[in-house]
């Protein structure tokens, strides 16, 4: 936002709870300057707390609500004016959080350059907020912090940490997400991208990526299974990993048979269906199939040279930029070899004989 920086206020909180019992509140700085930042502050703490077993962290369960206090600072000179605070409470959802904070900010910017009130110059006020409007509502106003009317908890006594069981402690914790999505980066060469989807899916799914890569040598390959296809059934059957009827040998052996049989990616994909459905190996599903009949690279160019003698008006056109008629040509190849040519290795081969033959 141009004219604003939005934050989480000192009291900002989160409430872990279960079976209605507060557990714990995590209280942050004001370090947040956008209502994106702070979901995406949020979706990283529940991650980490559900990797450390400190709550499910389900928020229409209630063991999760957000308390969001709002102002902006307004550039006036050489500084900046600070709105009132408005703390918005028992947030449910993330989405919840993002739009709250983004219609405060925008009602108080407003307001100011109606008003001119500054923080300090009208009381704190807390207020709910209307998912069907889209509206913060001022629920109350307090004027001082004994209005809150703090007292010390008698049955609380003080807890001392040393620092050798806090040393121990840190030893005892798993990898952390925001490591892993680092060793991922490093170790595996995945992206940012598919080291960060594979790390939010949980402790779980990234040891079933992790496993599957080791077993194949093929990180990339192991990624994209996992992030396209077994997503997809995580999502679509609404189970977890651990549920999952495929293990990760499967999976593996899936992506080597694929490799050595040079399977297009949609008969792969045919092949990973039918073995979530019927539990048989790959190699069993490929030979009944027929796809366990690979082809040389010198075998896929003498195709590939028949198909381009056969069709000059297609050479003619994908020299001319119409890459359209690269299908034509692929085609072709892929009817001889009754689909069973990588698609990907026959386009390759079109572009590498186009290259060494003159127009």
């Amino acid at each position: 936002m141009s004219h604003d920086e939005t934050g989480m206020g000192r009291d900002s909180l989160v409430d872990l709870n279960r079976a209605g019992t507060p557990l714990l509140e995590i209280v942050t700085r004001p370090d947040m300057n956008s209502p994106e930042e702070a979901r995406l502050f949020l979706e990283e703490l529940r991650l980490l707390l559900r990797e450390l077993k400190v709550s499910d962290c389900e928020m229409q369960e209630g063991s999760l609500r957000v308390d969001a206090n709002i102002n902006i600072h307004i550039p006036q000179g050489d500084g900046y004016v600070a709105t009132p605070i408005v703390e918005v409470k028992n947030l449910n959802s993330f989405r919840s959080v993002e739009r709250a904070m983004a219609y405060e900010a925008q009602r108080q910017y407003e307001e100011f350059r109606r008003t001119g009130k500054k923080l300090g110059e009208v009381p704190k006020a807390t207020a709910g907020w209307d998912e069907d409007h889209g509206v913060t509502v001022v629920q109350r106003r307090k004027e001082e912090a004994s209005d809150y009317r703090y007292f010390p908890e008698p049955d609380l006594v003080p807890v001392l940490v040393d620092q050798a069981w806090l040393e121990r402690i840190r030893a005892e914790l798993p990898e952390l997400p925001s490591v892993r999505r680092e060793r991922f980066q490093t170790q595996y060469q995945l992206s940012a991208y598919d080291a960060g989807v594979i790390v939010s899916q949980g402790l779980a799914f990234a040891d079933y990526f992790e496993k599957v890569a080791q077993l194949t040598g093929d990180a990339k390959a192991a990624a994209n299974w996992c992030t396209n296809q077994v997503l997809q059934v995580l999502n679509e059957r609404k189970i977890t990993i651990e549920s999952f009827p495929l293990p990760a040998e499967s999976l593996a052996d899936l992506i080597r048979k694929q490799r050595q049989y040079n399977v297009n990616p949609q008969r792969a994909r045919e092949v990973f269906a039918e073995m979530l459905k019927s539990g048989e190996a790959a190699e069993t599903i490929i030979r009944r199939l027929g796809l366990d009949v690979s082809f040389s690279t010198e075998q896929l160019r003498e195709l590939v040279r028949k198909s381009l003698a056969s069709q000059p008006k297609a050479v003619a056109d994908l020299r001319a930029g119409k890459a359209k008629a690269m299908d034509a040509l692929v085609g072709q190849v892929m009817r001889e070899t009754r689909g069973k040519a990588p698609a990907d290795e026959v386009r390759r081969l079109i572009q590498e004989e186009l290259a060494q033959t003159p127009a």
